[in-house]
């Protein structure tokens, strides 16, 4: 398999086992993910990508191998003391607290930090002008795509190093989809590198560095993004392609 290319990692898996009980869902999985890049993973339902992304917040605990952040061991750590190292998620169907305002969302995204966090916020907000118009209602009332919107702008305050999105296309019209993928792509420029779960293949390969490939636990593919969309088993089996 070819690597990413070089540079510092920000977020690594070397040879990643988990378990559910007796259930052995990640097997053997070694994934690189270095500053600056979108990295995406890809793959069916029960492949073990929402798996991957909880075990690297510490909800799942590797049975062997090693999950790492800024190149330390992650492994048995709190999610509270990861998300500090800078690591945040937007995770799937978005995940708000419906009964609570728009920015008292935002405002949970920063509840680990300390400090003045106005800079922060105004930036989710000039990314996010819609989400201005609407911080004293209620998130629940939002249209899909303003929930998603709230949900990004609530993984942005934690102000981190690397931002994960668990299907981040779920539940919403394709124009939004496109939309979002479009807004993945800005944050990555203004220095936030993203790891996208997803199975929209084609669409996460249009945006992304790096990809890899998951089935029953085991990373079958991984290449450029480049290079994946031109592979003819990845175009059969996951770009909905025969010959």
């Amino acid at each position: 398999m070819s690597r990413p290319a070089d540079g510092a990692p920000v977020l690594e898996f070397r040879g990643v086992h988990t378990h559910y009980g007796p259930v052995h869902i990640l097997k053997d999985v070694d994934i690189s993910i270095r500053e600056g890049q979108i990295v995406c993973l890809l793959g069916g339902n029960a492949s073990g990508k929402t798996t991957t992304l909880k075990t690297v917040l510490g909800m799942v605990v590797p049975t062997a191998g090693d999950v790492l952040v800024g190149g330390e061991s992650v492994n048995g750590w709190r999610t509270a003391d990861i998300v500090k190292l800078g690591v945040s998620m937007v995770p799937e169907n978005r995940r708000l607290f419906k009964r609570m305002t728009v920015k008292e969302n935002l405002e949970i995204g920063a509840y680990l930090r300390s400090g003045d966090m106005s800079a922060d916020y105004d930036r989710v907000l000039e990314m996010f002008p819609r989400l201005k118009e609407r911080l004293g209602q209620r998130a629940g009332t939002l249209s899909g795509g303003e929930q998603q919107m709230a949900a990004v702008g609530r993984a942005l305050m934690a102000d981190p190093k690397v931002l994960l999105m668990d299907e981040p296309s779920m539940g919403l019209a394709p124009v939004l989809v496109a939309q979002n993928f479009e807004l993945i792509q800005q944050i990555n420029e203004a220095g936030t590198t993203v790891f996208v779960v997803e199975q929209n293949a084609n669409m996460a390969l249009s945006i992304a560095d790096y990809g890899y490939v998951l089935q029953t636990g085991r990373v079958v593919l991984a290449d450029t993004a480049a290079n994946l969309l031109a592979n003819p088993e990845m175009r059969r089996a996951y770009l909905g392609e025969s010959g």
